[in-house]
C-alpha cells in the first residue's frame, strides 16, 4: 500500500500523510495535476470525486464533488496558492456547498503537496495546516485519517498500465475495513459493453452463472435509480447444491460508469449488503471495481469464506470469452 504514514501534531496544528509509490516524479506530479486522473483516487472507495472546476495555478480554482454510495454529496474548493511546476503545489482547501460557497461552521485548511524523488520510485508528502486545535479535531472526527488513507492507498493502479497492473491476478478481493471488501477485476473489453452486461438480461443470463453446472433461472433488472432487480441460480446435471437468489434495490445508477445497489440473499432474514460497482476504461480494456459494505466483521468473513471471490473468477473469465466472441 503507498501511504506509509498519516499523523497529526496538535502542537503544529498538522496531519501530514506520506506516500512511497514505483513511480518516477514526473509521473506521480501528472496524477494530481491532470483531473481525469485526480478523480480516480482523491475520494475514498465509496465516494468517488469529480471535479467540475480545474484551474492549478496561482490564483486559480479548483472544485470537486464527493459522491457517497446512498446519494450522499461532499463538496470541496481549492484557492491555489503556490505551484512549482513538478515538485509541489499550495492550496487553501474549503468545505463548499452546491452554491459553491464555504460552508459556515467548517475549516479552511492550508495544504502543501510536495513531490520528490526516492531509490525506488517517489514520494509524496502532503501536510495539511489547521488554525485551531479545534479544526483539527472536527476534521480527525469526520474520519480524515481512515478517509486520507484509503483514498491514497488508491495510486498504485493509477499510476500503473492496467494491463500490467493486472496481468495474472484474475479477480483481487482486498479487506479494506472491518465492513468493507473491494472486488476488481481487470476485463477484456470496453467499458459500454461491459456495462451493458452488468445491465441486459440476454447478456447476463450468458456469464453471471458462478461455477460450471449452475443456470440462471431468474434475471430481472431495472438498471435505474429505484429501480429492483432479483437473481436467481440452480444447479443442473447432477451438480450439487441447492437453488439461491438475490433480490434488491438501485440507488444510484450513472450509466457506464457506476451502479450502487443493495443486495439481500432472497427468502433469508441475513442482513443486506450494499454494492457499489464502478467501471473505469483504459487502452480498450476496463477496470471493474466493486466495493461491497457488510453490517460488520463477521458478516464479512463469513460471506468471504464461501469462496466468493473464486465463483466470481468464473463468471468475469466467462464474460471475456463472451466479450471477445463477440467482438
Amino acid at each position: 500500500m503507498p501511504v506509509t504514514d498519516i499523523t497529526t501534531d496538535p502542537e503544529a496544528l498538522t496531519m501530514t500523510l506520506v506516500a512511497d509509490v514505483d513511480a518516477p516524479v514526473d509521473r506521480l506530479w501528472r496524477a494530481f495535476t491532470q483531473p481525469r486522473q485526480l478523480e480516480r483516487f482523491w475520494g475514498p472507495p465509496g465516494w468517488p470525486a469529480r471535479f467540475t472546476a480545474f484551474d492549478l495555478r496561482p490564483g486559480g480554482r479548483v472544485d470537486y464533488a464527493m459522491a457517497g454510495p446512498r446519494g450522499e454529496s461532499s463538496r470541496g474548493s481549492w484557492e491555489v496558492l503556490n505551484v512549482t511546476e513538478g515538485e509541489s503545489f499550495e492550496v487553501l482547501d474549503s468545505f463548499i456547498g452546491e452554491d459553491g460557497e464555504a460552508l459556515d461552521g467548517f475549516p479552511a485548511m492550508r495544504m502543501v503537496f510536495t513531490f520528490t524523488p526516492t531509490a525506488d520510485g517517489s514520494r509524496l508528502t502532503n501536510v495539511t495546516y489547521f488554525t485551531s486545535l479545534e479544526s483539527l479535531e472536527q476534521v480527525v472526527a469526520m474520519g480524515a485519517l481512515e478517509g486520507s488513507r484509503l483514498a491514497m492507498n488508491q495510486l498504485d493502479v493509477v499510476l500503473s498500465d492496467l494491463r500490467e497492473y493486472a496481468r495474472g491476478k484474475g479477480t483481487r478481493t482486498e479487506v479494506l475495513t472491518d465492513q468493507h471488501v473491494r472486488i476488481s477485476r481487470l476485463i477484456e473489453g470496453s467499458q459500454d459493453l461491459v456495462w451493458r452486461a452488468h445491465t441486459e438480461p440476454e447478456l447476463m443470463r450468458q456469464w453471471l452463472l458462478g461455477p460450471e453446472g449452475w443456470r440462471m433461472t431468474v434475471c430481472e433488472i431495472d438498471p435505474i435509480a429505484g429501480g429492483s432487480y432479483r437473481y436467481a441460480w440452480a444447479p443442473e446435471g447432477g451438480t450439487e447444491g441447492e437453488a439461491f437468489g438475490f433480490d434488491g434495490e438501485a440507488l444510484l445508477v450513472e450509466p457506464i460508469r457506476r451502479m450502487v445497489s443493495t443486495e439481500h440473499m432472497t427468502g433469508t432474514d441475513f442482513p443486506a449488503t450494499l454494492n457499489d460497482l464502478s467501471l473505469y476504461e483504459e487502452d480498450g480494456v476496463t477496470l471493474l471495481t466493486l466495493v461491497i459494505e457488510y453490517p460488520d466483521a463477521a458478516t464479512r468473513d463469513t460471506v468471504l469464506a464461501t469462496g466468493m471471490t473464486d465463483g466470481m473468477e468464473a463468471s468475469y473469465a466467462r464474460l471475456e470469452r463472451l466479450l471477445a466472441a463477440s467482438a
